[in-house]
């Protein structure tokens, strides 16, 4: 059967001379996100930008409001979206048939990188940090959570759902009230000394991310893989979680993508290794698997052909 990739339009070539007519297309969806999502020229050209791998069996367009910059991106700044805000829930908003979001995984990053102690040498409270200071870790039969801070993941998972509300609440206050809203869960990353490339559209580099987290804690560089896999495996948890409370997060849908089989990176490699472009994005390849996949997702759910939750004991159905 033949598949179109997703055109793919930015608020600016809506606002252009010639706009794009998004009548002609089966499905209009609104996209927002991090760097997975980013329409910087390097990783357009590197194709690792999520959006690019999708294809569908009707024609689909999506107006993506993610920005152009390699450097991690917090959950999204509605402050400095606010395209995003005005085409979701603006009083001239359009109907979109759904929206796309790449949120969370970037916000994890950043959370494991903060450090033990702030500036002036004050310890940053366990609360506030994913990560474990060498004399605060559990015993070693814990395993790799021995590293890990359940504390600053409480916080963390607050701060998530909080985010994701609230953006559910601005789906319902414009005319796509109600319509599905889908997000994906993030590939495992390897912690290594692979940055973003120097000739972005910000002009300088950025990262690695995880890699010089997991020196400065003193991780044992044989667990690194294995802490990073333990962080993107409960965020996976927390975003399947919230899926499925439809009455806190109502037409959530979240696609696993780790259960998408990738090339794990080199350990220690510097540049393109495996199916991922460096030590925290995709590359054509790892692109490719997890938008092929989740590209089904989505179809099946704007089809109405989705799992729907029936009472314990029984089988899901299909609609």
């Amino acid at each position: 059967m033949f598949m179109d990739h997703l055109a793919c339009f930015t608020p600016a070539d809506l606002a252009g001379s010639t706009p794009p007519d998004l009548s002609a297309f089966r499905w209009r969806l609104l996209a927002q996100g991090d760097s997975w999502f980013s329409n910087s020229r390097d990783k357009l050209n590197a194709h690792a930008n999520l959006l690019q791998e999708l294809v569908f069996k009707g024609q689909t367009a999506a107006v993506n409001c993610a920005g152009t910059g390699n450097a991690l991106s917090h959950m999204v700044d509605l402050e400095s979206s606010a395209d995003f805000v005005r085409l979701l829930s603006g009083p001239d908003a359009p109907a979109w048939d759904g929206v796309l979001l790449s949120v969370g995984g970037n916000d994890l990053i950043a959370a494991a990188r903060t450090p033990a102690h702030d500036a002036a040498g004050n310890p940053i409270p366990l609360e506030l940090r994913l990560m474990r200071r060498q004399t605060e870790w559990g015993p070693p039969s814990a395993g790799v959570a021995r590293y890990f801070s359940e504390p600053g993941w409480a916080t963390y998972a607050e701060y998530l759902r909080a985010n994701v509300k609230h953006l559910l609440s601005l789906r319902d206050q414009g005319p796509s009230a109600g319509k599905p809203v889908f997000m994906h869960c993030y590939a495992v990353p390897m912690p290594r000394p692979a940055g973003a490339e120097s000739n972005d559209d910000l002009g300088a580099a950025s990262g690695p991310w995880l890699y010089p987290a997991m020196k400065a804690y003193g991780v044992p560089a044989a667990d690194w893989a294995a802490v990073s896999r333990l962080m993107v495996f409960h965020l996976a948890q927390l975003l399947k979680g919230m899926a499925a409370d439809s009455e806190g997060f109502p037409g959530l849908f979240v696609f696993d993508s780790t259960t998408v089989p990738l090339a794990l990176a080199a350990p220690g490699s510097t540049g393109i290794s495996g199916d991922w472009h460096n030590e925290i994005h995709l590359n054509h390849s790892g692109c490719f698997k997890i938008a092929r996949a989740w590209s089904e997702h989505i179809e099946m759910v704007l089809e109405g052909k989705h799992l729907v939750p029936v009472p314990t004991g029984r089988k899901g159905r299909v609609k």
